[in-house]
């Protein structure tokens, strides 16, 4: 299998699963007990912390660990609705959110929060004075992804942060699938919450961190006992939280490396030189993840495409319902038409992608888009 879907998830690193290994059997106490078995998972617990916590160039107070991305975005999302709730009911978002965002959104609309919806352009960029012409004095949140699933387009997230601090909005960004893939840095961002998802990372499935700035509080998704500094109650998840801290260690290295822009770029180019006539970019050509790429092979249909590609694990940008095909709603969003959104592939390229399987992957597209 030629995997090309890393965007959706990421293989477990050995290095991370060599480090998961010890807590699933001998190290296996409680955080909160006293004993030793229970200060040998506490230790592991905040170095994983720490190790997050370097990864995004903040303090280990401000880590929370979570079961993943939505509970992140949730926790988010509802906390500040019910701490602000004196303050005001608005809150902004995009048209091409996660569904992680999206859903929970459209929740707290169904409770009487009123939720604005900005639009995106051509590339799938935000306009930050198209939030700022949204604000009032009602306006508690503003959450924006920091990079897009689909087409990676990145948004102009420090932009978007100085027009919070100027009306004293709080900020929260979706780092879910840029995290690992470029350098995240919250101060030089200037947002107050921030999400990460830890299989987005080369980390284990079922464990994510909610970023909340010092000073912040907010009302906890899930109440209990006082685990999280009283942020998310819960035994900790020692197994994958260790993982997750090992992931976010190996990505400091691993983002130093140009190896999957260069690929990425080989892939573009060969795929712009054997299907130019046919094909068509999805997203920002420059501001965007370097691992991914959305094109659509305009006449065809990305399913049919992908059915075809036997032996490559890729994704489309379109939904089959009944024998329909309808084009998604980020691509929508950005004006895509359903004669171009239909043909949507979104390959997305990583650690353990080769050369050769991109050329394979060429040599199969040209017996599927020329042959027809």
């Amino acid at each position: 299998m030629i995997y090309l879907d890393y965007n959706a998830t990421t293989p477990i690193d050995k290095v991370v699963a060599d480090a998961m290994f010890p807590y699933l059997y001998g190290n296996f106490g409680n955080p909160s007990s006293s004993h030793i078995l229970g200060s040998t998972a506490k230790n592991a617990i905040e170095l994983a912390r720490n190790q997050v916590a370097q990864l995004l160039n903040c303090s280990s107070s401000e880590i929370v660990f979570t079961s993943g991305g939505s509970e992140s975005n949730n926790t988010v999302l509802k906390g500040v609705a019910h701490t602000y709730k004196n303050k005001g009911n608005h809150i902004i978002t995009s048209q091409i959110e996660h569904p992680a965002i999206i859903n929970p959104c459209k929740y707290l609309e169904s409770l009487g929060c009123r939720i604005s919806y900005v639009p995106v352009d051509q590339y799938g960029a935000v306009n930050p004075s198209d939030i700022e012409s949204l604000i009032t004095d009602q306006t508690i949140l503003v959450t924006i992804m920091h990079s897009n699933n689909e087409t990676g387009t990145i948004q102009p997230i420090e932009e978007i942060s100085k027009v919070c601090q100027k009306h004293n909005v709080l900020f929260h960004t979706d780092a879910s699938q840029s995290i690992g893939k470029v350098p995240i840095d919250v101060e030089s961002l200037g947002v107050d919450f921030l999400t990460v998802a830890g299989h987005k990372l080369y980390g284990p499935k079922g464990i994510g961190v909610l970023y909340i700035r010092d000073g912040i509080q907010i009302e906890p998704l899930i109440h209990g006992a006082g685990h999280e500094g009283g942020r998310r109650a819960g035994t900790e998840n020692i197994i994958l939280e260790v993982g997750l801290g090992k992931a976010c260690e190996i990505s400091i290295e691993a983002l130093k490396s140009p190896k999957i822009k260069e690929l990425t770029d080989y892939f573009y180019s060969s795929l712009k030189r054997n299907f130019g006539d046919f094909m068509v970019l999805n997203g920002h050509p420059e501001k965007k993840l370097p691992n991914t790429l959305n094109v659509s092979f305009v006449g065809y249909n990305g399913h049919e495409v992908l059915d075809n590609l036997e032996g490559t694990a890729a994704s489309t940008g379109s939904a089959c319902h009944s024998g329909m095909t309808s084009i998604s709603p980020v691509l929508n969003a950005m004006g895509v038409t359903e004669e171009v959104g239909r043909g949507a592939v979104r390959f997305s390229l990583g650690r353990y992608t080769t050369q050769e399987e991109i050329d394979t992957v060429i040599t199969n597209l040209k017996k599927i888009i020329i042959a027809n």
